[in-house]
């Protein structure tokens, strides 16, 4: 970990720079996999299973014998939690639907705006090290709820040839049509593309490694919208006096965790409380299963000494980071200076880990600096917004004048023609 006191502002701009990730072949890389999904279909994301996840597989499409049975391999314990965490995002999710609102703008002239599911959305989960079964609540329940027809989730198989029984349970609790074993940026291409089992897909949701995220990015070319650029998770925790070092460390831990090209940062302005917070993140750390990523991730992460909690404020706004942490004692009065964020955890018991899995607010977020332009997913992510008019003969001559002098300034006369000949036919009629 890096640790810097009081430093000046002249240097923050490196110190909110992220690990840098090796992108010079990675792009010829991607486009050589969308190639080979293109050309080959099924039979390219079985060599590709092969080759990187070391298994060897007939079918890539997970049976409904393998989804019901997924229901028996986990407890009773872990599916009432989930269960639980599903009612709770659901209930958030529900909150941000919308009724339709219509508007007389003049007299006779009324717009609104109305909603309309993305038909086919595909999800991609991780299943490597942590298979993220959570993010199949986060995308799958907003999915539903908008009316998605499909819902096409892609994960990577074990070894063995299976798919993590929570991932399977929690897709067939939350409405997911249908599941395939593969993973990687094949996956992202499959679902672009479309192949002979897995239908192309009009919008992808979820996260990955950077070969993941720029098949991401290379499906845009093919008019496949995403859900945001994502890289590596991160967290970035303000506290003062009143701060838990205890509390402060494992929020950090909790990210760092993540991967090794995670990042953390940890503002304080208090002195006992920083130097307190390394000590317990040390000491912590020493105690993970994960802590060769851990460690890794700690490489690139910064402990950062300042002045006031408007400073600090200062630089979390410039860092812009997927989730802050406000371990601070009047944490209310700082919400309006907050401005670029993913989502954001207020007091000392909020824990990052309540919005990752169960509080109802979702988890997939902005990171690499995004959240100055990005807002995380939510409902809207999984609609369309189509707006509606319609102008009575007395709206149009009400507004028709307005028209013809715009569309003739800006010399588009067929534009004004088409508002003059109906102003001229209504007249003679008249």
């Amino acid at each position: 970990m890096k640790i810097n006191t009081y430093p000046q502002r002249e240097s923050w701009s490196e110190l909110i720079k992220r690990p840098v990730l090796r992108r010079e072949k990675l792009t010829k890389l991607i486009a050589e996999i969308f190639k080979e999904v293109e050309q080959n279909g099924d039979q390219a994301l079985l060599d590709f299973n092969k080759k990187f996840d070391g298994t060897e597989l007939k079918n890539i499409k997970v049976s409904e014998e393998e989804i019901e049975n997924a229901e028996s391999l986990i407890s009773n314990e872990l599916k009432e939690a989930i269960q639980k965490a599903k009612e709770n995002i659901t209930k958030f999710h529900t909150s941000q639907i919308t009724e339709i609102e219509k508007i007389e703008t003049t007299k006779g002239v009324v717009c609104w705006r109305e909603n309309r599911a993305i038909e086919k959305i595909g999800i991609y989960i991780p299943g490597g090290t942590a298979p993220l079964f959570s993010t199949v609540l986060m995308l799958a329940i907003p999915a539903q709820l908008a009316g998605c027809k499909e819902i096409i989730l892609c994960t990577p198989p074990d070894k063995t040839g299976n798919i993590n029984p929570a991932i399977l349970y929690t897709a067939k609790l939350c409405g997911v049509t249908k599941i395939f074993k593969t993973g990687g940026a094949q996956a992202v291409a499959a679902m672009t593309l479309g192949t002979e089992s897995i239908p192309n897909v009009y919008k992808i949701f979820g996260p990955g490694n950077q070969y993941v995220v720029a098949a991401k990015e290379f499906a845009q070319n093919y008019n496949v919208a995403i859900d945001m650029p994502a890289g590596p998770s991160e967290v970035l925790v303000i506290a003062d006096q009143q701060a838990i070092p205890e509390f402060c460390a494992a929020d950090l831990l909790s990210q760092a965790e993540h991967g090794s090209d995670s990042q953390v940062i940890f503002l304080s302005t208090d002195e006992e409380v920083f130097n307190q917070t390394i000590k317990e993140t040390k000491k912590q750390l020493q105690e993970l299963p994960r802590s060769e990523f851990t460690k890794e991730a700690l490489k690139n992460s910064h402990f950062i000494l300042l002045n006031t909690i408007d400073e600090a404020l200062e630089f979390s706004n410039l860092y812009a980071p997927e989730h802050l942490i406000l371990a601070l004692e009047d944490f209310e009065k700082h919400i309006p200076e907050i401005q670029n964020a993913g989502s954001v955890f207020l007091g000392n018991y909020s824990c990052e880990s309540a919005g990752d899995y169960a509080s109802g607010t979702n988890h997939t977020l902005p990171t690499n600096g995004f959240a100055k332009n990005y807002s995380g997913v939510s409902l809207d992510s999984f609609v369309k917004k189509i707006t509606f008019q319609n102008l009575s003969q007395k709206g149009l001559q009400n507004l028709g004048k307005t028209i013809e002098i715009m569309a003739e300034a800006e010399g588009l006369f067929a534009h004004k023609n088409a508002v003059s000949i109906r102003l001229k036919q209504e007249n003679e009629r008249v």
